[in-house]
């Protein structure tokens, strides 16, 4: 009798720990995915690198590849054919001008 109620219980246990799994593992594929923060904040007048590549969330000495492929994503995201800000939509091709060295700084 006792090893029956000690089977019962076991298997209790058991469903009760299933359907705990069950519940976290849909909850965490319903969460929201973590998003990367992208630069918030004003411009200043005359972008420095340091601002260039917070807008475009890299390092300032990433490599031509590197800012290319950020550059693009952060378009992709700030558009004006999608919706975007034309402003900020400059301000990213501008980042993109100043860490590949093309735009001359005007002191």
């Amino acid at each position: 009798m006792s090893s029956a109620a000690v089977l019962g219980i076991g298997f209790a246990a058991t469903a009760l720990t299933a359907r705990q799994l069950i519940l976290a593992g849909e909850a965490w594929m319903l969460a929201p995915p973590k998003l990367k923060q992208f630069y918030k904040g004003g411009f200043d007048d005359q972008m420095s690198r340091r601002e260039a590549a917070l807008i475009l969330g890299i390092r300032e000495s990433a490599a031509k590849n590197k800012v290319m492929e950020a550059h693009r994503k952060v378009m992709m995201a700030n558009h004006p054919d999608a919706g975007g800000s034309p402003f900020v939509s400059t301000k990213v091709n501008e980042a993109k001008e100043v860490l590949l060295g093309k735009k001359s700084k005007s002191f």
